[in-house]
């Protein structure tokens, strides 16, 4: 099946890790993709202009650093399923998290509360206790978490559904992950967004873990935004440039409140240094600052090889390999005496990760792997 896979090829595009002894099998491109081999050449490109034109590489670098933001927003655009308007690349995740929230989450009295589901990463959590404090509510009363049944480690979609229409018309937003950090769940985006619009909620999504994992079609199913990083699945590189969705309903919505700076005014009035914001049209107009081009660099050169290979061919092979991977965990622990697959059994209902629940020795055997010279995730109790 290696010899006859289309994407073969594109394993020797990647730099993989290498320890003491051995190349090192890598597991967690959840948590840092590999480097693309082409990274570095896409970073000295921007070395070298800097060093050879100065301040008008803005206008003269080989890709001019004053548009450098508008070299991602096609190839992202067909990654999460969005019109190039409704795409920009800028900040990081959370700060991303927080601006959206200015825009979208917008309480009143009556409807102030927040769904979600429960274990959501950190991030998300802290950014949702402050945003409702922020407002003056209290977290017990207007953040709902959504917990599995007893027993269960998923949500069932039917789940959140009831949660949405039981709350109702005091829902101001649902704030759901694409794919769950911890148990590789990929909820159902669509059936999300449209609960959350019929009782007159936002319906935002954090796909930090979605991102060149799943396809995604946030356009078709009317998300009002959503937001990512992009050094997990997206390969670029530790900290690297953040990434935002806004449907064009919205995008084109100046009325809207928001925080503004100056990368996400007119481009015609940029530098005309006058008071009036004036917001771009589409996902540019929640730019604030400008683009930090040596740390977008490797992210061009990553999405270079995903507009090559495609995303439904990455999915297809994400499937086999992960399918795979779960038949050879249940021959080893047919009974399962050491360990459950926590992850959905069903392929649509998850991204390219297994989660297994150590029932007993979980740590002695992490760090038997380790010294085997595989590179796993290891989550204590609670994340």
């Amino acid at each position: 099946m290696d010899r006859a896979d289309p994407l073969q090829s594109y394993r020797k595009k990647f730099l993989l890790p290498k320890g003491k002894r051995k190349q090192l099998i890598y597991f967690t491109g959840n948590s840092l993709g590999l480097q693309p081999v082409e990274a570095e050449k896409f970073i000295m490109q921007e070395l070298h202009d800097w060093a050879t034109l100065g301040v008008e590489g803005h206008f003269h670098a080989a890709r001019p650093w004053m548009y450098y933001h508008k070299f991602f927003t096609k190839p992202l655009a067909r990654l999460v399923g969005a019109k190039p308007q409704e795409v920009a690349v800028m900040n990081q995740l959370t700060v991303n998290l927080h601006l959206m929230m200015v825009s979208f989450y917008r309480p009143t009295p009556e409807r102030f509360k927040i769904i979600s589901e429960a274990g959501a990463f950190s991030s998300d959590m802290y950014a949702i206790e402050s945003q409702v404090r922020y407002h003056g509510f209290n977290p017990d009363e207007a953040w709902v978490e959504i917990q599995p049944r007893p027993g269960e480690y998923t949500l069932r979609t039917e789940d959140i559904l009831e949660t949405i229409r039981k709350h109702g018309e005091s829902v101001a937003l649902v704030l759901f992950s694409g794919v769950q950090y911890y148990t590789g769940q990929f909820f159902n985006i669509r059936k999300i967004t449209e609960a959350a619009h019929a009782v007159g909620a936002m319906a935002g999504f954090d796909l930090a873990h979605a991102v060149g994992n799943v396809p995604l079609s946030l356009h078709k199913d009317n998300v009002d935004f959503a937001v990512w990083c992009s050094y997990k699945y997206l390969n670029a590189g530790p900290g690297s440039v953040a990434g935002i969705f806004v449907h064009e309903r919205h995008g084109n919505n100046f009325s809207l409140p928001r925080f503004a700076g100056w990368w996400g005014h007119d481009e015609k009035e940029r530098f005309k240094m006058k008071k009036g914001f004036k917001p771009m049209p589409g996902a540019e107009g929640w730019q604030v600052s400008n683009f930090p081009v040596l740390a977008g660099a490797a992210q061009l050169a990553s999405l270079q090889l995903f507009e090559e290979a495609g995303i439904k061919a990455l999915r297809r092979k994400s499937q086999m390999l992960t399918g795979y991977l779960e038949f050879l965990l249940r021959e080893a622990d047919n009974e399962g005496k050491y360990f459950q697959i926590i992850t959905p059994v069903q392929e649509a209902e998850r991204g390219c990760q297994l989660s297994l629940l150590m029932k007993k020795n979980g740590k002695r055997i992490y760090d038997r792997l380790v010294r085997s010279g595989v590179v796993v995730d290891w989550r204590g109790a609670g994340g």
